[in-house]
């Protein structure tokens, strides 16, 4: 079971992913949506690696736990990369100023944004086939 849930937020991460790519050619007109696309990336990817260590009640309320949790499995391992859960924890808490601030974000912080989420991709996708995490397989 813990495999195809893997599976499934490996998918979603992964397809946010593609989404981002489609966009960030126009960030003028599409940053918001690049933006969000890229964070829940993130989150994705986040959530396969917690399910596979264990975690079966992924809660979508509080989403700043997901980074809290992921470092304490990773810990848990003695995994020695920690950066990810650094990386997720600042994306997460950019998601609301870019959901509902009403100033504009700046294109710049936008393209940050996208690239901290490559970069957690990046690590997710080590990390789960480090870990040989049940379910993390290549597309």
């Amino acid at each position: 079971m813990a495999a195809v849930q893997v599976q499934v937020f490996l998918n979603r991460a992964r397809d946010f992913l593609k989404g981002v790519d489609l966009l960030k050619d126009d960030l003028t007109a599409y940053r918001y949506a690049s933006a969000l696309l890229a964070i829940h990336g993130a989150l994705s990817y986040g959530d396969a690696l917690r399910s596979g260590m264990g975690i079966t009640n992924l809660s979508s309320d509080d989403h700043t736990r997901a980074a809290i949790d992921l470092r304490k499995l990773l810990v848990d391992r003695k995994y020695k990369d920690l950066k990810g859960p650094d990386r997720l924890r600042t994306l997460l808490s950019r998601k609301s100023r870019i959901a509902y601030a009403p100033d504009a974000a700046r294109e710049n912080e936008i393209e940050d944004i996208l690239k901290q989420a490559e970069r957690f991709a990046i690590w997710a996708e080590e990390t789960g086939k480090k870990l040989k995490i049940e379910g993390w397989r290549d597309e």
